[in-house]
């Protein structure tokens, strides 16, 4: 079993793809209701996680994101989050694996430059902060999110670890 930078972007997706599903039967009362403390509800907080990643990953090699969801687009639905969800992860999947993390990238537009590690790091830190922050807003209306933790994430692709 050859494991390598590019699992951190495996679980990252099998975790947003996780507890995308967990909140696809949400009410649209449930998908808006604010909390303080949080990005903003459910649904803006997707549609905030989904395009930032959707930015991570088109700097990475071959990427052709078409078109770019924007936070401030009408919510296109849980079929289509999920289609990006899963494009855009594959995207940083490859990223991660194009093997040269040290590589300077010229960011928003040249102004501010990062190394390709910086930039997989951001994407990382911020699906797992928003995550948070989802299932914080799924625990206030009494809904138990997914476990989508390190341990879960192993139990679901290494089945027969822990028997």
């Amino acid at each position: 079993m050859s494991i390598g930078f590019s699992d951190f972007f495996r679980y990252n997706l099998w975790a947003n793809l996780r507890l995308l599903d967990a909140c696809a039967n949400l009410t649209d009362a449930q998908l808006d209701a604010p909390m303080t403390g949080t990005y903003g509800s459910v649904r803006h907080t997707w549609m905030h996680l989904v395009s930032s990643e959707e930015g991570y990953a088109k700097h990475g090699p071959g990427s052709a994101l078409a078109p770019h969801l924007e936070e401030t687009d009408i919510f296109p639905g849980f079929d289509d989050l999920r289609r990006r969800i899963e494009h855009s992860g594959n995207q940083l999947i490859a990223f991660a694996e194009q093997g040269d993390l040290s590589r300077v990238l010229h960011l928003d537009g040249g102004t501010y430059d990062a190394t390709v590690m910086i930039v997989l790091l951001q994407a990382m830190d911020h699906g797992i902060d928003h995550r948070s922050q989802i299932a914080t807003l799924l625990a206030q209306h009494g809904i138990e999110a997914p476990d989508i933790d390190a341990w879960a994430y192993n139990d679901a692709v290494h089945p027969g670890l822990n028997k």
